[in-house]
């Protein structure tokens, strides 16, 4: 039997590849074929293929393949899940039959692709799966689904992708759908300009002069490298910087007026908001896209800089009454852009250890791996994710930062 493990959660824009993956298995040998897919969240799904069909099985028990990176984050991270400790073919985890449970028949998917089938587009459907991997998935439909309406399409192959999601997991989805839907109902922005990117009042004119002319020459004449990977340089005008604070502070109040609970950025940050929950999720595609990427495709070239296609915005705060500072961790993203955003404090101190494998996350750092940097105002820190890092206590005042997590879908199983 052939196991394969695909990186990559089957919600999102990350889970094209996964699925590409998993369809580009031909008949190579004449054994069943198991495909794990590891949800990068909670538990994992089974396959077996045969020359024609795909039937899905799936588990709660998390497989102990699974990716275990970017300590402190949350979207991409696996959980503990209980295993039930019955038995099955595959071993001793307890699989369970797809749809079985509830009567109905298991969806089934066409191992190959269709061959001239134009997929349709799913881009203006609100949806809570990847328009592209709708897209991707339609051309293994089976050929009594091809002629039906894209609606009963989107919804047939949203029946099988719901399957792969572990119960708690479809729980967690479900709510955050649910608070963003009741946030862009009910919330009115305090500066409309903020939400479509205008390069010239947001950036400062030596930056957008080094990306217009986008050559690692125009790049380095603008930045530091004071350790290896760590990019400095002045980025944001300041009064982008106050006016993004003040919708934050907007957002905040509104959320406290109307009893909303604010989910924060992630597990390690108990202040701030992430961006994209009230709004500014086009405004930071169109930074990652446009200003972000450009430096990632040379200076990170390593993880896919160029590559980029999903993102994490969020807001951290620090000082009084909030949170202090940030134990050592790596992100979870592939490129980190970390811009203060001022307001009067000490101390906040980045300091950097290097890069290690998963096995050495807390060893030392060499002498020539350790930076520490103090924030100003406007300035950016670029990194690469799992560049080892934490933050000094603010001890005096409030620092507010802006942090894109910059992501790439897996690139293949």
């Amino acid at each position: 039997m052939l196991v394969v493990l695909c990186k990559g959660s089957l919600f999102g824009d990350d889970a094209q590849e996964a699925v590409d993956s998993l369809f580009s298995l031909r008949k190579s040998t004449s054994s069943p074929i198991a495909l794990t897919l590891s949800s990068l969240d909670k538990g994992c799904t089974v396959l077996q293929l045969n020359s024609s069909t795909c039937t899905r099985m799936t588990t709660s028990v998390p497989t102990s393949q699974s990716i275990s990176l970017h300590g402190g984050s949350i979207g991409r991270q696996p959980e503990a899940s209980p295993a039930t400790g019955s038995t099955s073919q595959y071993g001793k985890n307890s699989f369970e039959a797809g749809s079985s449970s509830r009567g109905k028949e298991m969806s089934r998917l066409v191992l190959n692709p269709i061959k001239n089938h134009k997929p349709e587009s799913y881009e203006d459907m609100n949806l809570d799966i990847s328009s592209m991997l709708l897209s991707s998935l339609e051309m293994h439909l089976p050929s009594y689904m091809l002629g039906a309406s894209r609606n009963n399409k989107a919804s047939y192959m949203r029946g099988i992708l719901q399957d792969y999601v572990p119960p708690a997991l479809r729980y967690r989805d479900q709510k955050q759908k649910e608070y963003r839907e009741k946030i862009m109902s009910n919330y009115q922005p305090l500066h409309q300009e903020l939400y479509t990117i205008d390069p010239v009042a947001f950036f400062v004119p030596a930056f957008l002069k080094a990306i217009k002319d986008n050559t690692e020459q125009s790049f380095r004449s603008i930045m530091s490298e004071p350790a290896p990977g760590i990019f400095t340089f002045e980025m944001l005008q300041p009064r982008f910087c106050e006016l993004l604070i003040t919708e934050v502070e907007h957002f905040e109040k509104w959320a406290d007026r109307t009893k909303l609970h604010v989910m924060r950025p992630n597990t390690m940050n108990q202040y701030g908001a992430v961006l994209d929950d009230f709004g500014l999720q086009t405004m930071l595609k169109k930074l990652m896209e446009d200003f972000i990427s450009p430096l990632s495709k040379v200076f990170y070239a390593e993880v896919g800089g160029s590559t980029l296609d999903s993102h994490h915005g969020f807001i951290v705060e620090y000082g009084s009454h909030r949170d202090v500072d940030m134990e050592f961790h790596v992100d979870d993203s592939e490129v980190t852009l970390n811009v203060c955003l001022g307001r009067q404090f000490s101390g906040g101190e980045l300091y950097f250890r290097g890069m290690r494998c998963d096995k050495h996350l807390n060893t030392m750092g060499h002498s020539e791996e350790i930076f520490d940097y103090s924030h100003v105002p406007g300035c950016a820190v670029l990194h690469h994710g799992r560049h080892r890092h934490g933050a000094r206590a603010t001890i005096a005042g409030h620092r507010v930062n802006l942090l894109l997590w910059c992501r790439r879908a897996p690139q293949g199983a």
